[in-house]
């Protein structure tokens, strides 16, 4: 009160409200400073100037491409940290990572050393072999042993020389580089006590030549590494991109034109898994190139879609193919079943419950996931049956890309893809199934004109039921076609293929005959159903007879079923070693068997 003792505090906004703020006599003592997070511009600079102490701390070099790289991938990245302080831990965790590795000997000279020791290993023991017995091959096998290791020790004894030499140079830099900076920090407390004689004798003697014998010595490195390098000392952009990937659990890579032309192939890739929706898939990967091309508002998730369309025509398929091109992983896939939100106080089940309320610690199911996986394909199934609500929840997201949880903590969906499904309309969807049944031009504008009445009967079902501000917010809504004979036995060929690479790693090969992949096309074909009695029809005639065949014992390692169609009955041709059986569905199970 007396102003004899002047402090500096810092601290968080939410403890200050919570500590100091009670205290009105305390409160008036201090002046609150708001410090806002730095702007990238900013936070490059702050960096570029902390860049010299975290070189000198681990002996390494970080570039000015990894600083600018450390805050713009925090920034884009890691949502529930601020700058410059996220951006500081990147450039320490990547700048540790590569000490580590600097102290270690490169792969290749660990890889020869461990083969060494294993040879000389086998050697001793093939040399008590021989006190007992004497054998022609173990003589001849020491020998080749004897050769092979001393060829391994001339070959990295010049790789271990280098990469001692430059261990060495790297050693020495990192010792010339605290000196500086002690040298530097002598010079300052020097000039703060006005010894200026002192001051001077280190800014104009001391560290002009310590600067001369760094600058030596990095030349001499250079040098040394212009044939081969084998230890790298500086931090690199790839390095913090590294870092990040371990941090959120997906690879991000700097936009490399790899990624450019991984997203430029979009529509290609997820063609192979959703057969027989090109519009759909067109228009999803459309709305994702928008979001990495920076074009598209990134206050708001990457997409937002309205799935519609009968059931099997690849709705949850396409959802599992997007989570595994954007993230790698199709477990990426956040799935809410709206069934089970159809109570008003089921909304704490998303953000948690109010204070007061049990379970209000432990924060909402939904929200944490997406805390702690903000990388991910967000599936709200059949969205009609949620409470109003929940709908007022979706606002947010699909507007903001946030949402503000019981605690008050903010989680982030900008980095989601958010997709809906619904049954609204199904009554006119229904309508569409026999699309694909004409023959003539005429048949087929005729169900086009019918298809496309259904749609728009469908859009007027969506607008009774949904909010205008709800189907506004959304990116698209996409009505699924119904499959048609042609896109099934696309379908057949993708399902035989997973089931032949299931078998294959059991090393059991599968073939499957041409009449076979035409009778499943024809029998799988439901337009009511989609796809889903494909699968059924794929299990009962291919996979159970198969797993009899493996849970028998009449094929394993190393065998090959072929299966044929003969008279509407499928057989089964198991080759084992030089033995072949024929086998029909019929006779799985029993002791009769037609050897071939």
């Amino acid at each position: 009160a007396r102003g004899e003792l002047r402090a500096i505090g810092a601290t968080t906004l939410k403890e200050y409200q919570k500590y100091i703020e009670k205290d009105p006599a305390l409160t008036r003592r201090f002046q609150p400073v708001q410090v806002a997070e730095p702007a990238i511009e900013d936070a490059i600079a702050i960096l570029r100037g902390l860049k010299e102490r975290y070189e000198i701390y681990h002996g390494v070099r970080v570039t000015d491409d990894a600083i600018v790289a450390a805050v713009n991938l925090s920034s884009r990245y890691i949502s529930d940290r601020y700058l410059p302080d996220k951006a500081v831990d990147l450039i320490d965790e990547a700048a540790s990572a590569l000490k580590m590795s600097l102290e270690n000997k490169p792969p290749e000279l660990e890889d020869a050393h461990r083969r060494i020791v294993r040879l000389e290993i086998e050697r001793e023991a093939l040399k008590k072999e021989l006190q007992s017995s004497v054998k022609r091959t173990t003589k001849s096998r020491i020998k080749k042993i004897e050769e092979e290791v001393a060829d391994l020790k001339e070959r990295t004894g010049d790789l271990e020389l280098r990469w001692t030499n430059e261990k060495e140079i790297i050693s020495e830099l990192k010792n010339l580089k605290k000196g500086l900076e002690q040298a530097r920090l002598e010079a300052d407390a020097a000039e703060m006590r006005v010894d200026l004689a002192k001051a001077a004798e280190i800014r104009y003697g001391k560290i002009p030549l310590m600067e001369k014998d760094l600058e030596a010595k990095e030349k001499r490195l250079r040098k040394l590494q212009t044939s081969r390098r084998i230890l790298r000392e500086e931090v690199t952009e790839q390095d913090v991109a590294d870092v990040v990937a371990r941090w959120t659990g997906i690879p991000v890579s700097k936009m490399l034109e790899s990624e450019l032309a991984k997203i430029a192939r979009m529509d290609d890739e997820l063609k192979r898994r959703i057969i027989g929706q090109d519009d759909t898939v067109r228009r999803v990967s459309d709305a994702v190139k928008r979001s990495r091309a920076g074009i598209s508002d990134p206050n708001r998730p990457i997409g937002s879609f309205l799935f519609l369309g009968p059931t099997g025509v690849g709705k949850t398929e396409l959802t599992k193919a997007l989570a595994a091109f954007m993230f790698n992983d199709e477990r990426a896939l956040i799935r809410l079943d709206m069934s089970e939100f159809m109570e008003k106080h089921s909304v704490s089940k998303l953000i948690g419950a109010p204070p007061g309320y049990v379970g209000y610690e432990e924060g909402g199911t939904f929200t944490e996931t997406v805390r702690h996986r903000p990388y991910s394909v967000i599936l709200f199934d059949e969205i009609e049956k949620a409470h109003p609500e929940v709908f007022n929840i979706l606002l947010q997201i699909l507007d903001n890309g946030r949402l503000t949880d019981a605690k008050g903590r903010v989680v982030n969906f900008r980095n989601a893809i958010v997709i809906l499904t619904s049954n609204i309309g199904a009554q006119y969807i229904d309508k569409m199934q026999k699309l694909g049944f004409a023959s003539a031009p005429a048949e087929v504008s005729e169900e086009r004109a019918g298809y496309e009445d259904a749609k728009a009967r469908v859009m007027s079902a969506l607008k009774d039921f949904f909010r205008p501000e709800f189907l506004n917010r959304l990116d698209d809504i996409i009505i699924f076609d119904i499959l048609s004979r042609e896109s099934i036995r696309a379908i057949v060929d993708i399902q035989i293929t997973l089931v032949r690479e299931r078998l294959a790693g059991k090393d059991i090969d599968l073939s499957v005959s041409a009449e076979v992949l035409e009778y499943l096309g024809k029998e799988g074909y439901n337009p009511q159903y989609g796809a889903r009695p494909l699968r059924r029809l794929i299990q009962n005639k291919i996979l159970n007879p198969v797993a009899s065949l493996i849970i028998e014992q009449k094929v394993g390692e190393g065998g090959e079923i072929i299966v044929t169609l003969k008279g509407g009955e499928f057989f089964f041709d198991v080759k084992k070693g030089k033995k072949s059986v024929i086998i029909k569905t019929s006779e799985l199970g029993e002791a009769a068997e037609a050897v071939k």
